[in-house]
């Protein structure tokens, strides 16, 4: 069977077959390693898209380890995505440091009682987490992204991606050494300033994507985003799972699209089983979006945590500090083996996939099915006059 063809200006600038990135997907569920690691980062780029590590969690040495795994796997062009929030950005002090791991005390006890209640609720027994353990040092002088970034540029990673801030801090430095910087947003606003920071290609993200999302949908996020950064092109991420979605996106002018959750429930992806098949019996409206997991509003598939955290009323603590707040709750929650109540992340095309397989059987049936319709199909069910 020949392969298919689909070709846009994103092929043109990533040197790559087809205009689709998997996305670079972070932590699975209970853990620290990411959904998006080497295995089906370099299936999806050996196929022709553009894999996309998912790298925030990992140490410099780490990132390096995988960065080589992948380049063992592919020659094709991959990325790397990484955070830029403001808290990733502050230099370390005096002498090799640790992020500093905030205490239980800054839990006020009315908000821990509730927590236990909560547990109770579901029929797990509270207890309290071990201490966590240290993350990777930090280097003086230099910030958490900082010290990731350095590898990315020695390495010469083709593209940066980041889903959170601005690339301005790096821009400069990523440009010279000849690496596309991608940014993902979920308003217009945020996309002016990617753009004003170096993006070089804008990816708007509607509300329909999985994990850390926005309020607004995708079809009408992408045009006022396309309009906010033109001519900086825009790729689409957010309800894209198969040939139709890809085929409306680009038909709406995006260049290409940024995919999750149909790469969630792909052989090569990092995720628990039963993660994946949740996802699998997922219906059309079996997403929410909660803070529960992180602070920031983040699209799960539902579950008993996720409905009893939302009807508490319990006010979620920012990014980097909502760990602190629920580490009893879901460190109680893994010692009663309850996985099923874990971050399950996905986004709402959940309820149209049907299978696991490999990432490369998804990407060309989407790329394939997009070709059909954006060919064959769509001449025959739309008639058009261009005026001369």
């Amino acid at each position: 069977m020949s392969r298919p063809f689909l070709r846009t200006e994103l092929c043109d600038m990533l040197g790559i077959e087809y205009p689709v990135f998997s996305a670079g997907m972070g932590p699975v569920a209970g853990g620290a390693e990411p959904v998006a690691r080497a295995d089906l980062v370099a299936a999806v780029s050996e196929a022709g898209g553009l894999g996309v590590i998912g790298g925030v969690a990992y140490s410099p040495e780490d990132l390096r380890a995988e960065i080589n795994k992948v380049r063992a796997k592919t020659d094709k062009p991959f990325g790397v995505d990484l955070l830029l929030a403001s808290n990733f950005l502050e230099k370390a002090g005096s002498g090799p440091t640790s992020a500093t791991v905030p205490t239980r005390d800054l839990v006020p006890a009315e908000t821990r009682d509730a927590l236990r209640k909560m547990a109770e609720s579901l029929g797990i027994e509270w207890m309290e987490a071990p201490p966590p353990a240290p993350s990777w040092a930090v280097p003086e002088g230099k910030s958490y992204a900082g010290a990731q970034m350095e590898v990315l540029l020695e390495e010469k990673v083709p593209v940066f991606a980041s889903g959170l801030g601005s690339p301005a801090p790096f821009s400069r430095a990523l440009k010279d050494a000849g690496i596309k910087i991608v940014s993902l947003v979920g308003n217009a606003r945020a996309a002016r300033r990617v753009a004003e920071g170096g993006a070089d290609i804008v990816v708007a993200q509607g509300t329909e994507a999985g994990g850390h999302t926005g309020k607004i949908g995708t079809l009408a996020l992408l045009p006022q985003v396309m309009d906010a950064v033109a001519p900086i092109p825009v790729v689409a991420a957010g309800g894209v799972a198969d040939g139709r979605g890809l085929a409306a996106v680009i038909a709406a002018g995006a260049i290409g699209a940024w995919c999750g959750t149909a790469f969630l429930v792909s052989n090569e992806a990092n995720q628990p089983a039963l993660q994946k098949q949740r996802i699998l019996e997922a219906a059309t409206e079996d997403t929410v979006v909660t803070r529960l997991y992180s602070g920031k509003t983040m699209r799960n598939i539902t579950n008993p945590l996720i409905q009893a955290w939302e009807a508490s009323g319990i006010r979620a603590l920012p990014m980097g500090l909502q760990g602190v707040l629920t580490r009893d709750l879901l460190h109680s929650i893994r010692t009663a083996g309850r996985d099923d109540l874990l971050m399950n992340a996905a986004g709402q095309a959940s309820g149209m996939l049907q299978k696991a397989r490999p990432a490369s059987e998804i990407l060309h049936e989407m790329v394939a099915d997009a070709s059909h319709l954006l060919g064959a199909r769509l001449s025959e069910r739309v008639q058009v006059q261009v005026a001369v």
